[in-house]
């Protein structure tokens, strides 16, 4: 089919619809949107969830099922990326995590990724019974939500052969965090403490605010800004000493991935080290794996100007393409 060019496009900087209102970004864009908030398993909080399907009617290629970083959300960025994958012909789904988005929760904390992880996998399997059940299912992940997707294909418990992905595309994947953008010395020596004594203080400090060293054009760094949900305040301490404890789990545990994946990164990427990246590509059991580091591009590709927007999305819309025919060959094989 021919290539469509991603929505980030036709973004500005205080809106990721433009000058459209959301029905009618939809309806040029030839997509039909729905949402619902369903109830996590730990916590009773409601969980926002949203999906896209394409309204032509050719049948879905398949399912891919998206997770946001930390102090993302899947009604921003993230969405127009969703939008883009949906008018390729996928079912495409998204859920708020806890404290982020549309989400209930304490904003931007996240103490327990096992517990995401639970919610993740709880949405994502009844997605695909209801919409696509039959058809190839893919994860598509940014940042922290590229360690989350990784988590979630490691996952072997309660996960029946059926509900397993055929592949993942990791976004800047957090597969370690940079040194550059750890909390400084001495600081991260003392988190366990103070994550003990006060979990929710937001006073891990870092060496500069996410939006800024992750767009880098400006008017799409004042876009991210504009989110009214989008927290603006410091890594609480228990969020923080977990996200360097999944850092640690993940890195341990490489040899075990076997799920197809394509790695997508910014070779100036100072948030998402590009190096765990290559670590991840090199270790991993997987026997059908890319890696593509962009020289030059930050940590948020859809941040990038247009023509490496294009390049980048083109690849990974490719690659779910390509495994989504190859997945329902070997199906009817």
């Amino acid at each position: 089919m021919a290539k469509l060019k991603h929505p980030v496009a036709e973004a500005n900087e205080t809106s990721p619809f433009g000058s459209l209102s959301p029905d009618e970004f939809y309806a040029h864009h030839s997509v039909s949107h729905g949402s619902e908030f369903i109830t996590s398993k730990k916590g009773n909080l409601k969980l926002f969830t949203q999906w896209w399907t394409p309204q032509h009617s050719a049948p879905l290629r398949g399912v891919v099922c998206v997770v946001h970083g930390y102090t993302g959300e899947s009604s921003w960025f993230v969405q127009l990326t969703a939008v883009h994958v949906a008018k390729h012909g996928f079912a495409v789904c998204a859920i708020d995590h806890m404290g982020h988005g549309y989400s209930e929760g304490l904003i931007a904390h996240l103490p327990d990724i096992n517990v995401v992880v639970d919610d993740c996998i709880s949405f994502f399997n009844g997605f695909r019974a209801r919409y696509a059940p039959d058809l190839p299912a893919f994860l598509y992940a940014e940042s922290l939500g590229g360690a989350i997707a990784l988590l979630i294909s490691l996952r072997r418990d309660g996960i029946v052969p059926e509900r397993r992905f055929d592949g993942v595309v990791l976004n800047g994947a957090m597969c370690g965090i940079s040194d550059k953008f750890k909390p400084p010395w001495p600081l991260e020596h003392f988190l366990s403490i103070a994550a003990f004594l006060v979990p929710t203080w937001s006073v891990v400090p870092t060496r500069g605010s996410l939006p800024n060293v992750s767009f880098k054009v400006e008017w799409k760094r004042k876009l991210a800004l504009a989110s009214p949900r989008r927290p603006m305040i410091r890594p609480r301490a228990a969020t923080a000493q977990e996200l360097m404890r999944l850092s640690r789990e993940l890195q341990g545990r490489f040899d075990e991935v076997d799920i197809p994946f394509l790695i997508v990164h910014g070779g100036d990427d100072i948030v998402c080290d590009p190096a765990c990246a290559e670590e991840l590509y090199h270790r991993a059991a997987s026997k059908d794996k890319t890696l593509r580091i962009y020289p030059g591009m930050w940590h948020q590709l859809a941040g990038e100007t247009d023509e490496d927007v294009e390049l980048v999305f083109g690849e990974v819309v490719d690659w779910l393409l390509a495994r989504s025919e190859r997945a329902e060959a070997a199906e009817g094989g």
